[in-house]
């Protein structure tokens, strides 16, 4: 490579190496493009066991120059990013970590989970390194602050509200109860609240609980009084430190052979609001400060904010490259520190031991993952944030030809198999015409109408000693309806599981996780989260759901086929008085159909075994 090293320019860049096939080994930054290749392939270059292994396999290196090292840095994470190289330090699936977005240019802003950042003027709260975190956040969101969970466009005008409103979980925009400066101000509560301004948003609830007192609004005054006192009990549970009303991000890592743990500690006001760990891959042989290098660089391209102290706990590589790029994004002044003493180091050596304990817990997790099936499951439960392991999967779906013998079906699967003598089968009884959304809610309504029964009546008995031996003789059948499913999924795209959802809340259910699986581009759609879930195409999860899916549809499609098959032979002789099924099986065998029967004479219709004169003439009559 001499010839071409020589022709390498000096200024700042990306470079990449490749190997004989053409694929991306490594990226890296240089403020100097020619200077730092060339240290590569120096006889007398002093480089990591990694690092020299990569360079026996590069067979060409291509670079980008860039107008500064921060554009350089920025390229850099981009590459990264998109060729997933094997000898970078790289977090782990960070296409596809979430964040909390807030739309305020609607009229009645939603809080959900986005996996894209756009520049739309929305908010944007992280990233959270998965989808639990995210979703643990936002359960406890909407406990603290009443927005609407709905994804209906509001008019004001609805009829009436559905459960949120009634427990002081959503104002009511719906009905007209708020208009929109006083929604704006809910969504502005959770705003300050994510932002860690706790304070401010006690300030704003305490002059409003003390507005509605001043205008005997007591009810009102009450519900924003429990809400008061639940923020402070968050507040309270937050880690005071004694750094005045800094924002700091604390940084520490563990590492192991091929893998590292990166903890997060988020300090708002001078308050631990918050932590997250992420996963980095390619880290064998690195050090720490390398690890730690290329986590900064890669987690602050996704996240929208920048705080202006990052503690870290190993000395960076590039630091001033670093700082001055995020001072660009932040438009502001960052520091990143090493502390090495102090309330600062301390807290770093906490966010350290935490790092340790977390990369600890997660290989023995690793270990016990040996089994398929819960492999599946977990995958499930990680991609869904499902609160347990889905062993018992419920999916519906529903079949019809032209809107005429709906149907819908549920199966049954427990610990990734088929529970047969659990399926259960619906005719849909109010539902006229093609409606698979209106069929979707009346199934899932007399499901769990029948559950919460069960469930009452499960309880009245163990309460009542009277009761007690009639509910050991309860059928396995009528127990099997009060069986709580760790997942319910539905065959269907955003708009079933929209039907799916308002019989949840309808009905008050609020701890059965749900999810919709779409056939097109096998996406999996959850509440809450305008973008789709896309495991990989060799997901074990995915395969789970794919096998429940396929078999709720073959379910629906038999006893769909069935209906329509009885329904065929239902005719005008099942409206002749006097004719049931033993005489119209009788007559159809002997005439072979009804038009059979139209030809013949009213005395070879009587000469039918059971028929007589008087009966064969009025079988004409309505034949």
């Amino acid at each position: 490579f001499s010839d071409r090293l020589r022709a390498t320019p000096t200024q700042p860049g990306v470079y990449l190496m490749r190997d004989k096939a053409g694929k991306v080994l490594y990226v890296g930054k240089a403020a100097s493009l020619r200077n730092r290749v060339r240290s590569y392939f120096a006889s007398s270059a002093n480089l990591p066991p990694k690092i020299v292994r990569m360079v026996a396999k590069v067979a060409d290196f291509e670079y980008i120059v860039a107008e500064s090292e921060s554009e350089a840095l920025i390229l850099e994470c981009n590459l990264i990013k998109e060729h997933q190289p094997q000898y970078n330090a790289r977090l782990k699936d960070d296409k596809s970590y979430p964040f909390i977005k807030i739309d305020v240019s609607e009229d009645y802003p939603q809080v959900y989970i986005t996996r894209r950042i756009k520049k739309d003027g929305s908010k944007y709260f992280g990233p959270f390194a998965n989808a639990g975190s995210v979703r643990r956040t936002l359960s406890l969101l909407k406990k603290l602050f009443p927005y609407r969970s709905c994804t209906k466009t509001i008019t004001g005008n609805d009829e009436r509200p559905c459960l949120d409103f009634f427990i002081n979980r959503c104002v009511g925009p719906c009905i007209g109860a708020v208009d929109k400066a006083q929604y704006a101000e809910v969504i502005d509560q959770v705003t300050y609240f994510l932002e860690g301004k706790t304070n401010e948003v006690v300030k704003s609830i305490e002059r409003r609980m003390l507005d509605a007192s001043d205008a005997l609004e007591f009810e009102k005054a009450a519900a924003l009084r429990d809400q008061l006192q639940a923020i402070e009990k968050v507040h309270e549970g937050q880690k005071v430190l004694h750094l005045t009303s800094e924002n700091i991000d604390v940084i520490a890592a563990s590492t192991g052979l091929r893998e590292a743990w990166v903890e997060v500690f988020f300090i708002r006001q001078g308050k631990l609001i918050g932590r997250d760990n992420f996963l980095m891959a390619g880290t064998q042989d690195d050090e720490p400060g390398n690890i730690l290098t290329a986590f900064v660089k890669q987690f602050y391209d996704a996240t929208p904010y920048v705080p202006p102290q990052i503690l870290v706990e190993h000395q960076l590589d590039d630091t001033a490259a670093i700082e001055e790029w995020l001072q660009e994004k932040r438009r502001g002044t960052v520091r990143i520190q090493v502390p090495q003493r102090g309330e600062k180091r301390r807290l770093v050596e906490m966010v350290a031991e935490n790092a340790a304990q977390g990369f600890a817990q997660l290989k023995v997790k690793q270990l016990a993952d040996t089994a398929a099936m819960d492999s599946a499951m977990s995958e499930l439960q990680e991609a869904l944030s499902l609160p347990n392991l889905p062993e018992r999967i419920e999916c519906y779906d529903i079949s019809n030809i032209q809107g005429t013998n709906t149907v819908g079906s549920m199966v049954v699967f427990e610990n990734g198999k088929p529970r047969n003598d659990h399926y259960r089968r619906f005719k849909i009884k109010t539902v006229e015409g093609a409606d698979d959304y209106s069929s979707m809610r009346e199934m899932l309504t007399r499901r769990f109408k029948r559950f919460s029964k069960v469930k009452a009546n499960g309880k009245n008995n163990s309460d009542d000693p009277a009761n007690a031996g009639a509910a050991l003789r309860k059928s396995k059948s009528e127990e099997s309806w009060g069986i709580a499913p760790d997942l319910v999924l539905i065959d269907g795209g955003k708009g079933h599981l929209g039907a799916a959802l308002s019989v949840f809340l309808d009905l008050g259910i609020n701890d059965i996780p749900l999810a919709s699986l779409a056939k097109e581009n096998e996406e999996l759609f959850v509440p809450h989260m305008a973008e789709p879930i896309v495991l990989p195409r060799t997901s074990q999860g995915l395969y789970l759901v794919q096998r429940a899916r396929d078999e709720a549809h073959r379910f629906a499609i038999t006893f769909h086929r069935e209906r329509r098959s009885k329904k065929g032979v239902e005719s005008a002789l099942d409206l002749v008085p006097g004719v049931g099924p033993k005489r119209k099986r009788l007559l159809l065998i002997k005439f072979g159909s009804v038009k059979g029967i139209q030809a013949a004479s009213p005395e070879e219709l009587a000469a039918v075994p059971g028929m007589t004169l008087k009966l064969a003439r009025q079988v004409k009559n309505y034949v």
